[in-house]
């Protein structure tokens, strides 16, 4: 972003990495799948780098408030610099805390996950399957993050993502409004199981198991590593694979 700025120029979006695209190895995986999308279509597109902090949404979770409004107004204050007004983040929790928390604290933005980013693309026509389609016929769930689905009413548009590929959607027991969660949402993610007699991302895995799935598709970095964490614990991580939309879309052709 520094260098479009000082070659005076602006981005059509800035892709927000997160903590999890920028830091996690799996997770990264996703991050250059959704880059090789963009610049696949020819998308003016720009990223903070060392500037984007983390977005303290784990922090407000936790119940540091004061850690999270440190986080929040320095990210603000680069964002504001720079005059960024359309943001698209591969992360429910970035985009909850961006799009419904900011805008409190004087950051409002145009804040897109990419689940509906990509939606809009196909929409538009400037993203299409390729002809050969590697998914079709597979069977592939939809597992839905809290924050995408309940926390910002978001279920049809990675559904609508996966449509392209000709895949055998299915839905488990508990999808959409009801679906369950994995397990890391509020902060979990970063503490030890409290006391029970299941974990939820095993109840969960269960489910998806159930539906005689090939692929669990996901669109959050905690979703990702605690139902990939249930395949191994049934030992399907072989013949169960996790993936993020946009590492299916960029296979799909073969970016």
């Amino acid at each position: 972003m520094a260098e479009m700025t000082a070659a005076g120029e602006q981005p059509e979006i800035l892709f927000w990495v997160g903590c999890a695209g920028a830091f996690d190895d799996r997770y990264k995986k996703v991050t250059r799948a959704f880059v090789k999308i963009l610049d696949a279509l020819g998308v003016k597109y720009a990223v903070l780098g060392t500037e984007e902090s983390c977005t303290g949404d784990p922090a407000r979770r936790a119940g540091n408030e004061f850690l999270f409004q440190m986080q929040a107004m320095g990210n603000i204050t680069v964002l504001n610099g720079y005059g960024i007004k359309k943001i698209v983040t591969a992360c429910p929790h970035c985009f909850n805390t961006l799009k419904n928390e900011y805008p409190d604290l004087g950051g409002t933005y145009e804040v897109i996950h990419h689940s509906t980013y990509l939606q809009q693309l196909i929409d538009e026509g400037k993203l299409r399957v390729s002809d050969g389609k590697p998914f079709k016929g597979r069977r592939i769930t939809f597992h839905d993050s809290c924050y995408l689905g309940r926390g910002n009413n978001i279920y049809d548009a990675p559904r609508n993502v996966l449509e392209q590929l000709d895949a055998d959607l299915v839905e488990m027991k508990r999808s959409r409004s009801r679906g369950l969660c994995c397990g890391a949402g509020g902060a979990q993610m970063f503490k030890e199981a409290e006391r029970g007699d299941k974990e939820v991302n095993v109840e969960r895995t269960e489910e998806a198991l159930a539906t005689g799935c090939q692929i669990v598709a996901t669109a959050c970095p905690f979703c990702m590593t605690m139902m990939e964490d249930g395949t191994k614990h049934f030992n399907k991580e072989d013949q169960v694979k996790v993936y993020d939309l946009a590492e299916l879309i960029a296979t799909a052709n073969d970016l």
